[in-house]
């Protein structure tokens, strides 16, 4: 593993967020860390590849890097925020749903966050 990809690494997963690559090269950058953005989407690439991140994809919105531990996220409709949720593991249920072997899966639960209802409310 390159010198970038450990650092890159490293603020996922000391992160309590979830980060886009511009989010990353920015924190990357208050340490003075000398690298290119594009550096940043080429080893964010390579670390999922390898099973080293997850990448959360929400349509409408950046891409953003999480944690490989397992859990699952609350997705807001409105905003897009991700909130981490520890669900039971469901590995085993779909093998048996769908009879078929799994390799992952990586659910998503759609909701509106409180912020996004406060506003509503405040309307």
């Amino acid at each position: 593993m390159t010198t970038n990809s450990e650092l890159i690494l490293n603020v996922i997963n000391i992160s309590e967020d979830h980060l886009t690559a511009e989010q990353i090269f920015l924190k990357l950058k208050e340490t003075s860390t000398k690298i290119a953005l594009a550096t940043v989407y080429n080893n964010l690439n390579a670390l999922y590849e390898n099973n080293l991140i997850r990448k959360v994809v929400v349509e409408g919105y950046p891409d953003r890097y999480d944690k490989i531990v397992r859990h699952d996220h609350l997705v807001c409709k409105q905003c897009g925020r991700l909130t981490d949720i520890m669900l039971k593991d469901l590995t085993i249920k779909l093998k048996e749903e769908i009879g078929e072997d799994i390799l992952s899966y990586d659910l998503k639960v759609s909701y509106i966050c409180p912020s996004c209802r406060q506003v509503k409310v405040s309307k």
